[in-house]
């Protein structure tokens, strides 16, 4: 009688879990050094889960391997995509990016002094990446990039302007103007705005309505 099979078991899937994982980076545009860093594995492996995945899903390599659609046959997505419709409807804005010269030093100043819910914090190739709550919309910070550089304003609405930017100031908070009303609706609300620095200089907003 023949024994029992040796090895490691047949993959229930297209791909293994870690060729999944290279998979993935790949497609979020990491290069080899970057997942090979972020995985705490050889350049050498990377590069052969790369192979592997290319040959299995009979593609013509790297660049088509980035944007292949698929998903592990146990993810939730795999279950979704079966009941998928073409109709699109896109919804509120989930999450922002910005990036700063310190995640650390930023993600404390997000949390103690602005007073923002921290999510999570994890590390990666890049560095660390930290994650606040905005009322519903995630704020995602992260060192990849310039923190220099030109980015989008984001406004914080608050009830009461004044009572915030004196509180603000109050933790050493460096606004560039005082709160002003930017604007008038026929009703007789108002809108308001204050400006002031994060950590790396850039711009933030605080934003109220008045009602009359």
């Amino acid at each position: 009688m023949a024994g029992p099979a040796r090895g490691r078991p047949r993959y229930q899937d297209v791909l293994t879990p870690a060729e999944w994982r290279v998979v993935d980076a790949v497609r979020h545009g990491m290069s080899n050094r970057q997942i090979a860093k972020g995985r705490d594995i050889s350049i050498d492996a990377v590069k052969y889960h790369v192979a592997n995945a290319v040959g299995k899903l009979s593609l013509s390599g790297r660049s088509e391997l980035k944007t292949w659609h698929g998903a592990p046959r146990d993810s939730a997505m795999a279950r979704r995509q079966t009941g998928m419709t073409t109709e699109v409807n896109l919804g509120p804005i989930g999450q922002i990016a910005r990036h700063v010269a310190d995640v650390g030093k930023a993600e404390a100043w997000y949390r103690d002094v602005l007073g923002l819910p921290h999510l999570y914090t994890f590390p990666s190739s890049v560095g660390s990446l930290a994650f606040f709550d905005c009322g519903g919309t995630r704020l995602f910070l992260s060192q990849e990039g310039k923190a220099d550089t030109e980015q989008s304003v984001l406004y914080f609405r608050v009830l009461d302007i004044e009572a915030a930017h004196e509180q603000l100031r109050a933790k050493g908070v460096e606004f560039i103007d005082a709160p002003h009303m930017i604007f008038k609706h026929p009703d007789g609300t108002e809108e308001w705005m204050a400006f002031f620095k994060d950590l790396d200089g850039g711009t933030l907003g605080l934003m109220s309505q008045v009602k009359s």
